[in-house]
């Protein structure tokens, strides 16, 4: 018979490599994550073979807030503002929006450096809301599947230098688990890489070497952030996507495509086909609903997209910055959310969606200028066909403190 003495030596493994993950989250993100509620059920490595594979969920209920937030961008104090616009953060920026749900659509990577940052700070909300009831949905943008495929086009000095930090103190962690016997060698996220890349300024060769390292299909910040993204979600009445849906989407099978996405980044499945995340007719780049006149969005495709997604009457999507803010369009069935906040694209004043039950539609602002004068400018434009959110009416705005 096992003594507790015996019980608690076998634990050891377990228990140090638990602390030894809480350390290099610390020292990287400086955050505290509180344990996972649910943790994720064993994936079956066998890509062609769903039959044990942890379910998706793709469709969830009206909920009674629903708020949606739009690309963040490697920036974490207007994503912080974003969160407490709705009031789903306290000063301490600990989850305070009760049973809300929460979908962010993607783009939380490139032109900022708090990509990381980030990261950590959703998926602790993430824990903290589903504790008492709220639920936050993290989508895939176009750039997190650049990043996946190496194109790093739009990433920042800033942001190199994050991942490196994060790579240092991920190597640490390494080392401290390799000293103990009951643990599995730890995969060494670097392996197969070169150590120069053409075109590249030398001082920039370790960087995009650890970001390649962290955010290549089955790389650690890849595997444990990105993998629990959604590419397509339909909530209540609303179907969100970073770009937009066309018919093909709908019928090659919503369910589907985030399986395979999710499968890919995981590195259960070696490519995902790029009519789903790549090209300017796949669902993370879709441009045919975000035109910020109206007159120029696809709007029958959109109408017949919708009726073949059952009980769904609207689209949300972000990917295409609308400078006037939040908007709608094709009779408030598309609903653009996109600002720009991030400093590094247009520093928009931070905006978010809120839907109450299925019907209401508010815009919350941090700008004042809505307050006084946002009335006369959009209706002077309604005839050149600018999108709004409630037709022939102008968007119920909110001011917010950020």
């Amino acid at each position: 018979m096992e003594s507790s003495n015996d019980v608690a030596c076998s634990n050891l493994p377990r228990l140090l490599s638990s602390f030894v993950d809480t350390f290099v989250d610390y020292s990287v993100s400086g955050l505290f994550l509180p344990p996972p509620p649910n943790p994720n059920p064993t994936r079956n490595p066998n890509p062609n073979d769903h039959s044990h594979s942890s379910a998706l969920q793709t469709t969830y209920p009206t909920p009674d807030r629903l708020v949606a937030v739009g690309d963040l961008h490697g920036d974490l104090q207007k994503s912080k503002q974003a969160f407490r616009l709705a009031g789903l953060i306290d000063t301490s920026d600990r989850w305070s929006g009760g049973s809300a749900t929460v979908v962010q659509v993607g783009d939380v990577l490139d032109r900022g450096g708090d990509e990381l940052n980030i990261l950590y700070f959703l998926e602790k909300l993430k824990r903290e809301a589903a504790k008492v009831g709220g639920t936050i949905i993290t989508m895939n943008g176009n750039h997190e599947i650049m990043n996946l495929d190496g194109d790093f086009r739009y990433v920042t000095k800033s942001a190199l230098d994050e991942f490196r930090n994060w790579a240092n103190w991920y190597g640490i962690g390494n080392v401290l688990k390799s000293l103990c016997d009951g643990l599995e060698k730890p995969k060494d996220p670097f392996d197969g890489l070169p150590l120069d890349f053409p075109g590249v300024k030398p001082e920039f060769f370790n960087g995009i070497r650890t970001r390649i390292a962290a955010l290549r299909p089955d790389g650690p910040i890849a595997r444990r952030f990105l993998s629990k993204n959604l590419t397509v979600v339909v909530v209540g009445e609303s179907v969100f996507v970073h770009g937009g849906l066309l018919p093909k989407h709908v019928v090659y099978g919503l369910q589907r495509i985030n399986e395979e996405v999710r499968d890919w980044i995981s590195g259960f499945r070696e490519r995902v086909s790029n009519e789903l995340v790549r090209g300017r007719n796949s669902v993370v780049w879709l441009r045919k609903y975000s035109d910020e006149l109206a007159k120029n969005c696809d709007c029958s495709t959109l109408e017949h997209v919708l009726a073949t997604i059952p009980g769904v009457k609207r689209m949300i999507m972000g990917h295409t910055i609308q400078e006037s803010g939040i908007n709608g369009a094709c009779d408030n069935r598309a609903i653009r959310i996109d600002v720009g906040m991030s400093k590094g694209c247009i520093n928009g004043l931070p905006e978010v969606l809120e839907i109450n039950g299925n019907s209401e539609l508010r815009v919350l602002t941090s700008n004042t200028l809505y307050s006084k004068s946002y009335e006369s400018p959009l209706q002077g434009n309604q005839k050149d066909g600018l999108g709004l959110l409630i037709p022939q009416h102008l968007p119920n705005q909110l001011e917010a403190k950020a």
